[in-house]
Formats: C-alpha cells, structure tokens, sequence
C-alpha cells in the first residue's frame, strides 16, 4: 500500500548546523562540495541563488526577495498547489520542510492555515513558478507560543519555496470541491456507496480557525454512517464514490455545512469548511484484508 503520510506540512521535525566554516584544507573544501551534492534533487531547487531579481517588503513586515520570477498564474486563495520548501530559523536550523518526507513536491491549499499566518500572505503575493526567500516575522509566524523544544516564542521564520503547478479538483459538487492526492487503485471494492459505513482520520478547520479538531490527537479514526443526520451534506456528497485509502483534501461552502449558524465557538456563521482526510476503512473492508 502506498505511503499515506503525503501531507505533514505542519510537522516540525529534526535540525541541522547553519554553513560550513570556511578554511584553507582543499580537502575541507571538497568536503563541503561532495556534502552539497548529496542534497536531493528537491533540496537543491529550494538552494539560495546569489541573483536576486526582485525584492518588496509589507507594511506587517514580511520580506521577500525572488531569485526566480515567473508568470505565470498569481496564486489564489482556496487554490491547491504543489509547493517545495524549507524552513528555518535565523539561527540556521531547519525545523520544516517537505524533503525531510521524502517528497519532491506537496499539495497546499491556500488561506485555511496550513501553515503559518504569514506564509499564507506572503504565498498569496506569488505566482506558479516563482522561487523566493521569505522573512516572516514572529507574530506572524509561531508567535508568543513558538513550539517548545523546536521553535523559540517570536522566533522570525526564513523560508524558501518554491511553487510548482496548481492541482485542480478531481471533482466538484453543488460547489463542493474535492481533491485527490493519493488513492490505492486496487480498491475498486472498497467505494463508499450512500449506505456505507466509513472510518477517517483527518484535520478540520476553517480560515479563523484551523485544525480545529482532528482525530489524531484522539489516535482513533472518526467513524460514520453515510446516512446519519450528524453528517455535514458537504461531506456526504464529497466522499460518495471515493475509495479506502483514498487521501482528500475536501472544501466544503458555508452552505453545504453550517451556513449561516455556525458551530458553537468553532466555526463562524457563513464559513466555509477544510478536510484533510485519509480514509482508513469502507464497510469492514480494512479488517478483510489485513485478515486475507
């Protein structure tokens, strides 16, 4: 089966030392050159260029300086694209970045916090093929919290990225759009039907409020009947005909969840929804096969 961890944009993992000291051994220098070269391909084109071609910094503070200015289309809020970055702090350290999954590219879908507030306004002001350096500074970035261990409170974040094609929806119903990023083709008899019964895992939130509960943190997927009236119509009608193992990124309209009511002190009246889901099992089928 597939590796269906493809999007831990979020995850902060692991460091590394800022630079290599400069010195006269030529074998340090070759040094420095052969660990340069085992950079993956991905790594490589995230690599600081010395021409910068443009540069503008905003009113909230945010720098960006573009060694790669392209034109294509200008990003767009709710948009899906693949993305390649890196992000460390000022110090050197590295605390995110696709590579470190192994992947060359990620999907990232604009504006619903995936990542930090001011690398969703900074993305907003690029366009598909752009390469740039952005400086995002602390309250824009981790905050006052930071990440304990990882991130210090207010720590600037400098990240380089790279924005690669915009991903279209796989499907779109009543205004519901449904992305998916990977799926398992040899479960054609694993579909949900409209009497399934489904298990996810998955992160839900909205542009004020991201990942505002997800089923990791309770390390048991949410399970539910395709019928039952708890169940958002929004989500009903993206997840019809989707398969187990299928990985979705779904963007669910005001109207097709909570509408104009909202939801207690989670989602505003009139917002609109973000699932980041794996599904685990279809109708049992999960427990069939690790049994076959």
């Amino acid at each position: 089966m597939k590796n269906l961890k493809y999007i831990a944009i979020g995850l902060l993992i692991a460091s590394c030392t800022n630079g290599v000291e400069k010195t006269e051994n030529k074998k340090d220098d070759l040094s420095a050159h052969d660990a340069a070269n085992q950079l993956s391909e991905a790594e490589q084109l995230i690599e600081p260029k010395k021409t910068i071609v443009d540069k503008k910094t905003f009113p909230n503070g945010i720098q960006i300086q573009w060694f790669e200015k392209k034109e294509g289309a200008p990003i767009q809020d709710g948009s899906v694209y693949e993305i390649n970055f890196k992000t460390k702090l000022q110090n050197g350290e590295i605390v995110d970045g696709n590579y470190k999954l192994q992947r060359d590219m990620l999907p990232f879908l604009v504006g619903y916090g995936m990542q930090t507030p001011g690398f969703d306004l900074a993305i907003k002001e690029l366009h598909v093929g752009d390469f740039v350096e952005i400086f995002i500074p602390g309250k824009l970035a981790r905050g006052k919290k930071g990440i304990p261990g990882i991130i210090p409170p207010n720590a600037p974040n400098i990240v380089m990225l790279r924005v690669g094609k915009e991903i279209k929806p796989t499907k779109v119903v009543d205004g519901v759009k449904v992305w998916r990023l990977e799926e398992n083709p040899e479960m054609t008899d694993a579909k949900v039907s409209e009497t399934s019964n489904v298990a996810i895992h998955y992160f839900v939130g909205t542009k004020s409020n991201p990942r505002y509960d997800n089923s990791y943190q309770r390390d048991t997927p949410f399970a539910f009947g395709m019928q039952d009236n708890s169940l958002i119509p929004g989500l009903r009608k993206a997840m019809f005909n989707t398969k187990m193992y299928d990985k979705l990124y779904i963007l669910v309209p005001a109207k097709e969840a909570y509408g104009s009511r909202g939801y207690v002190d989670l989602v505003k009246p009139n917002e609109d929804l973000f699932y980041d889901i794996i599904i685990m099992d279809v109708d049992g089928k999960s427990v069939q096969k690790t049994e076959n």
